[in-house]
């Protein structure tokens, strides 16, 4: 017999307030996100809508906002309260009853079978601080453990996921399973200029090198590299070199994709902190998320060759597709500077 769900509260009831952050509970749903909605190759679960990291450069502000366009009145006094930008990392909505909503949709076919692939964080941090006080993905990974055949990947930039070592120990005897961890730089000042409330780049690397040890697949997304910003030679060499010492065994990478939400965001941090590359920034996004192929295609071979030179498997990233991304790719006005990487001339 199934179990019936429990009855929802009113969209985004408030659960907690911490200084200026804001707990809310998310409007009830679906709990999976198949590649038919997303477009994606794959199906994905977020635990929570909108991040308190509040990195600058993230591309999911855009789910925040849709979100809480569609619970109605509420949501739109939410929305309007501040920037969405700004409300994205501020108020977060958190998944009540996750875990229920799993377990009823594993019964369904609303719900990724043996053979196919399952993100969990594709657009918010499943490990962010609302974790440590709401534990939901704590309960997804929970609820998946009669699940067989999938492979499961999740993406943070928090160590807490170290904290579920054992669940993901017991769900890889019968499933694919692999963490990727964040990690655009290694400078811990530099990471506080642009991601000034994630994990410091040590915590990091120290989560990493646990997961490892503990048998658990774990890879390094340094994604996005920043154009100008995170891109010498010397910046790139010391993390895939540090990455390397962790026991990782593969890293991705890709080169900044500004869309519209994350533009409004990023760029005034360009101005404040990066004044020197406001100009070329303001001219390479101001029609296309994406930076000059040839700056792409050049970034790609040399972290080829530097994830080669210290024994890691360089995971190709697949980019948007036509039917995601319809700007024009325009001329690139970031040039190369002595500290910059000789290919992306």
């Amino acid at each position: 017999m199934s179990l019936a769900l429990p009855v929802l509260p009113p969209p985004l009831r408030p659960l907690t307030v911490q200084a200026d952050l804001q707990y809310h509970a998310a409007p009830g749903g679906g709990i999976f996100n198949p590649p038919s909605a997303t477009h994606m190759g794959f199906w994905s679960i977020n635990p929570y809508v909108g991040c308190a990291f509040g990195c600058a450069y993230c591309y999911a502000r855009d789910t925040h906002r849709y979100t809480l366009e569609r619970a109605g009145p509420v949501g739109r006094a939410v929305a309007e309260s501040m920037p969405p930008w700004q409300a994205f990392e501020r108020r977060v909505l958190v998944k009540e009853h996750a875990a229920a909503r799993v377990r009823e949709a594993l019964r369904s076919s609303r719900a990724p079978k043996a053979g196919d692939s399952l993100v969990i964080g594709s657009a918010t941090d499943p490990y962010q601080p609302a974790e440590r006080r709401f534990a939901v993905t704590r309960s997804v990974l929970e609820a998946l453990e009669v699940v067989r055949g999938l492979s499961i990947v999740i993406i943070t930039k928090s160590p807490l996921v170290t904290r579920d070592i054992p669940l993901l120990q017991h769900l890889a005897r019968h499933n694919t399973v692999a963490v990727h961890v964040s990690l655009i730089t290694v400078d811990r000042e530099l990471a506080r200029r642009i991601e000034p409330r994630a994990p410091t780049p040590e915590a990091r690397l120290r989560g990493i090198r646990r997961l490892a040890e503990a048998g658990v697949e774990v890879s390094v997304n340094c994604m996005p590299i920043l154009p100008g910003i995170t891109d010498a030679p010397e910046q790139l060499a010391e993390l895939v070199a540090r990455v390397a010492d962790t026991g990782a065994r593969s890293l991705g990478a890709c080169a900044l994709r500004l869309r519209a939400a994350s533009r409004r965001r990023y760029l005034p941090v360009v101005r404040e902190q990066f004044p020197e590359l406001a100009a070329r920034y303001e001219a390479t996004y101001r029609d296309s998320v994406y930076a000059r192929e040839t700056y792409r295609t050049g970034l790609r071979e040399a972290m080829e060759r530097l994830c080669a030179r210290h024994g890691l498997r360089f995971r190709v990233y697949r980019y948007d597709d036509a039917r995601e991304e319809p700007d024009k790719e325009i001329h690139n006005d970031i040039q190369p500077s002595t500290n910059q990487l000789p290919l992306f001339t």
